[in-house]
């Protein structure tokens, strides 16, 4: 079978490996299209363990079922989780999922830019979930990052009537935009240094967009540095993005923390503004099994228009163009592989 293997985000090469062999409790899935995350080209943190097969955002038909499988048949259409919990430990049993060492050490094999995957023993107990009819595999490759941002508006608790500052709106930020407004936020705000990506966030629900930047231009009503947000949601790792947010939050209000910074960086810290509003600081990593439902559900219910976000459609043999895509963030949204796709 064809892999494209990460050495870093300007070389991704074409590599031909043995499909893999599956256990008796253990599924082959066939990827019929993968999505490119921005955390595929976070070449800080990806580059140290390179190379490597990348790719989590998978869909994907079962093409052969271990003996001992009994929840799946071969043709079943198949999104799979690529980390898992243990469901056991103290963090698990606290509802603190995402902190589990299982999910950090669980994946499939090799990755999902590849033709196939293994998916292990403890992926097929927890971590797949069969598509419903009405959503197809390159909607099916929205289900895990929808999954992260319903997490992180859950822990956020963003609710009827708030008003919701979004801060960068690539694939994350349009994703926020859209729950936002599903949750019943009343003013939604939107903010990114790219015109295109702006105009995204328009027509996917903002209310205000703001172009910031060299140019601190507005696009929309209100000035930046009056927003006063119930609920702020950082979706950059940009310093002076984390900054605007910090200063940017309501009395009372919740900063959710969406995309990391590399480590050591340090961000300077209004102690006693934070203290004096009684603001609260959250952040948030990958989605668990209650989000991945919910997930599946906004995307199957159309409450969340995901077909639009598609920008490129690419062939396993294109992934390099399409790393190149996601990494320059210009005139792309969401960017999926097709490892089949002629």
């Amino acid at each position: 079978m064809l892999v494209a293997v990460y050495y870093n985000n300007k070389d991704i090469r074409i590599e031909e490996r043995p499909i893999p062999e599956i256990g008796r409790d253990e599924l082959l899935v066939k990827v019929m299209a993968s999505g490119i995350c921005g955390s595929d080209v976070m070449e800080w943190y990806r580059i140290k363990k390179a190379p490597l097969v990348l790719g989590h955002e998978i869909a994907g038909e079962i093409v052969e079922v271990g003996t001992d499988v009994k929840k799946y048949k071969k043709g079943d259409r198949v999104f799979v989780s690529h980390h898992v919990p243990c469901n056991e430990c103290r963090w698990c049993l606290k509802g603190y999922h995402s902190l589990c060492d299982t999910l950090h050490s669980t994946n499939f094999d090799p990755g999902g830019f590849a033709e196939y995957i293994r998916v292990p023993s403890i992926n097929v107990d927890r971590g797949v979930y069969l598509l419903p009819n009405e959503v197809s595999y390159e909607q099916g490759t929205f289900i895990e990052p929808l999954g992260c941002v319903v997490r992180g508006q859950r822990i956020a608790k963003v609710q009827a009537g708030d008003t919701v500052l979004i801060i960068g709106s690539g694939i994350s930020g349009l994703l926020h935009i859209q729950l936002a407004k599903v949750n019943g936020a009343q003013r939604i705000i939107a903010t990114d240094i790219n015109e295109y990506r702006l105009n995204k966030a328009k027509e996917f629900g903002a209310d205000t967009v703001i172009q910031v930047g060299s140019r601190k231009e507005e696009v929309g009503t209100s000035p930046l540095l009056h927003l006063n947000a119930d609920k702020v949601i950082i979706c950059t790792s940009v310093l002076s993005a984390i900054q605007q947010g910090l200063d940017s939050v309501e009395r009372a209000g919740t900063i959710l923390f969406f995309a990391p910074t590399k480590p050591g960086i340090n961000i300077p810290f209004p102690f006693f503004d934070l203290w004096n509003k009684q603001v609260t600081l959250k952040s948030t990593y990958a989605a668990v099994d209650v989000d991945l439902k919910k997930s599946i559900q906004l995307i199957q219910g159309r409450k969340i228009n995901v077909d639009d976000m598609i920008t490129h459609r690419l062939s396993l043999k294109e992934a390099g163009q399409g790393f190149k895509l996601v990494a320059e963030a210009n005139e792309s949204i969401k960017v999926i592989i097709k490892p089949f796709h002629v």
